[in-house]
C-alpha cells in the first residue's frame, strides 16, 4: 500500500513536472505571424480573457493557454487597453508583459497655431488612424457632441475653440475624442490666462479675449511681437477706433478668398470687416496658441496705434498716423 501511495506521489510530481515544462515552452515560445506585425486592439474594461480571444483571432496562439499564463505570472487583472503594435518572434510571455505593461502604439496629430477650424477638421478626416465618427457631420452637429460631454460648451461657432498641438492617441481613437481633448485644453489655458490678465484690458468676457488671441495669432508669426500687436489693438479699441486687421476680412471672405485681398473686399461690409465694424468681430478667426492668448491678456504697454510690415516677417509700429504713413510709403509702396 506504501509503495503504491509513493508511485502516485511520483506520478504526481511527474505530472506537475511535465505541466510545468509545458508551460515554460509555451511562455518561451516565439509566435510566427503571417506578417511581420499585426495590429491588436483591445477594447476598454476588457479582461484578460476577452484580450486573449482577441489576440487568438490575430495570431496564433491559444486564449486558454494564454489567460493560464496571466494568472500564473499575476498578471491576469492588469490588463490595459489600447493600440497594440505585435512584432513576429514575440513570445506569449512578452505578449502579455506588453499588454499589461500598456505598451500601445502611439498615433499623432500636429495642429499648427492659426489653423482654421476647418482644417482641423480636414486633418482629422485625413487620419487613417483615427476613427472617422464626425466626417460628415456639420460643425453645428460636431459642437452638440462636444457639448454634450463637456459641461459649459454652449457655442454656435467652433472657430477658436479648440487648442492647437501635437495629440498623440492609440491607433482607432474616434476623431470626437481627440476634438474633446482639444476643447478640454483650450478652455484649460484661456481660463488660466484670464485669471492672470493685466488689469484693465478692455474685454468683457473671456471669450472676447479668445477673438483677440485670434487675430494677434494671424497677424504675426513673431513671438516677441504678439505682445506689442495686441497692444496695439487694444490701444485701438480703448479709443474707439476701427481695429483694420486683414485677417478679419480675409476670414469673413471664406473661399472666396484667392490669395489677393483687393480695396473693393475692405470696402465691402460684413460682420468680419474691421474696416467698416467697429469693435471685435463675432467670433474667433483661427486657433490661437498660448503665446498669442498671453499676448491678448498681457498686451505690451505701448503708444503705438499702427503697424506695416516690412517684409521680413515683422512690422514697423507707429503712434501717429504721419509717422504711419511714412513707413508704408518706405516699407510697401517703394518695396522697401
Amino acid at each position: 500500500m506504501f509503495r503504491i501511495f509513493k508511485a502516485l506521489i511520483f506520478l504526481s510530481i511527474l505530472s506537475l513536472a511535465c505541466a510545468g515544462g509545458g508551460i515554460w515552452w509555451y511562455a518561451h515560445r516565439p509566435i510566427t505571424l503571417a506578417t511581420d506585425n499585426v495590429d491588436l486592439i483591445i477594447p476598454p474594461g476588457s479582461s484578460m480573457r476577452t484580450a486573449a480571444r482577441l489576440a487568438s483571432a490575430a495570431m496564433p496562439v491559444y486564449p486558454d493557454a494564454l489567460v493560464l499564463l496571466a494568472r500564473m505570472s499575476g498578471q491576469d487583472t492588469r490588463i490595459k487597453a489600447g493600440s497594440y503594435e505585435i512584432a513576429s518572434g514575440v513570445t506569449p510571455l512578452e505578449l502579455i508583459d506588453k499588454l499589461t505593461r500598456g505598451d500601445v502604439t502611439q498615433q499623432e496629430l500636429t495642429i499648427p497655431e492659426g489653423w482654421s477650424f476647418r482644417q482641423f477638421r480636414a486633418a482629422l478626416d485625413a487620419h487613417e488612424a483615427v476613427a472617422h465618427t464626425t466626417r460628415g457631420l456639420t460643425d453645428a452637429q460636431v459642437l452638440e457632441l462636444i457639448a454634450s460631454a463637456e459641461p459649459g460648451a454652449k457655442f454656435d461657432h467652433p472657430e477658436g475653440l479648440f487648442f492647437p498641438d501635437t495629440y498623440l492617441f492609440a491607433k482607432g481613437a474616434a476623431d470626437v475624442a481627440i476634438l474633446r481633448r482639444a476643447y478640454r485644453a483650450m478652455a484649460r489655458h484661456l481660463a488660466g490666462e484670464w485669471q492672470r490678465r493685466a488689469a484693465g484690458v478692455p474685454y468683457a468676457s473671456p471669450y472676447e479675449a479668445l477673438i483677440m488671441a485670434s487675430i494677434v495669432e494671424k497677424e504675426t508669426g513673431q513671438a516677441r511681437e504678439r505682445p506689442l500687436i495686441a497692444g496695439v489693438f487694444v490701444n485701438r479699441l480703448r479709443r474707439g477706433m476701427l481695429l483694420q486687421t486683414d485677417p478679419t476680412v480675409i476670414y469673413g471672405l471664406g473661399a472666396a478668398f484667392d490669395g489677393n485681398l483687393r480695396r473693393r473686399d475692405l470696402q465691402q461690409d460684413g460682420p468680419y470687416n474691421t474696416y467698416t465694424r467697429a469693435g471685435l468681430p463675432p467670433t474667433p478667426i483661427a486657433l490661437p496658441g498660448l503665446a498669442a492668448l498671453q499676448a491678448a491678456l498681457n498686451p505690451a504697454r505701448t503708444d503705438a496705434l499702427y503697424f506695416v510690415a516690412r517684409g521680413d516677417g515683422t512690422h514697423e509700429f507707429s503712434a501717429s498716423l504721419e509717422a504711419h504713413n511714412r513707413a508704408v510709403n518706405r516699407f510697401q509702396r517703394r518695396g522697401g
